[in-house]
């Protein structure tokens, strides 16, 4: 991490694997949404891995920008445990993450951060299954979505209606509480982190959003293959004990 500068208000947090394409428009959409309405903040990427220049074009933009932190994994670590190595460096009192391909509107950005920062929520997450939210996908994927949020309802007893959007805030200390206790290292992160924090008893706002699949992060999931591995990783979650956990 750079040296310690003034004490930072947020960090955003973009995982970035072989997105090359894609990472310095999301930097730079992702500063000038910051920008509008907060003065204090950092970027951080968590590039994890890549083989298509992305390292090289992540440290360019670190060495332009004095708010940009690039973390660079030489092995792939898998999305849930790059963001978890990012979040533990990250130095902002409200922690966030947001998808490269930035398939959420970014005029949410505001009150998914005011949602920790004013509303006193320890957690908030995007919600693309919210009747307020506007969402243009495929069909296959909008009823794979449907069902395995569903499953997760049912199965871990979550209120959440939609888990897995990569769009999300925390208090920093609400998430460093549970960080330790997630196992899973790639896509079934999200779903882990909010069913734990649900069953440590803290306040999670879902935010309805305008969400436009852009083939990014959610398009690089095999939907049938991680599709059969979520689901099991549903039923292993709860077989591992969660429900039992009182806060």
């Amino acid at each position: 991490m750079k040296e310690a500068r003034e004490k930072i208000e947020i960090s955003a947090v973009l995982p970035a694997h072989n997105e090359a394409e894609r990472i310095e428009d999301a930097v730079k959409q992702t500063n000038k949404a910051l920008a509008e309405f907060i003065s204090s903040y950092e970027i951080i990427i968590a590039e994890d891995g890549s083989t298509d220049g992305t390292a090289e074009i992540a440290s360019r933009i670190e060495a332009e920008n004095s708010f940009v932190t690039h973390i660079h994994s030489e092995a792939r670590l898998g999305r849930g445990k790059a963001l978890d190595h990012a979040f533990k460096l990250a130095t902002g009192e409200i922690l966030a993450y947001l998808d490269v391909d930035l398939s959420t509107d970014m005029k949410h950005l505001k009150p998914l951060i005011e949602a920790i920062k004013e509303e006193k929520y320890d957690f908030a997450t995007g919600s693309r299954m919210l009747k307020e939210s506007e969402v243009k996908r495929s069909f296959k994927r909008a009823a794979m979505s449907k069902v395995f949020n569903f499953l997760v309802r049912k199965i871990l007893k979550s209120e959440i209606r939609d888990h897995q959007c990569g769009f999300k805030s925390f208090r920093k200390d609400a998430l460093m509480r549970i960080l330790n206790e997630i196992k899973d290292e790639h896509w079934f992160w999200d779903t882990e982190m909010l069913a734990r924090a649900q069953r440590n008893g803290y306040k999670i706002k879902e935010i309805p959003v305008r969400w436009e699949d852009k083939g990014g992060a959610g398009t690089k999931v095999n939907s049938f293959k991680d599709g059969l591995t979520m689901f099991y990783k549903i039923i292993k979650l709860r077989l591992s004990g969660l429900l039992n956990h009182r806060p």
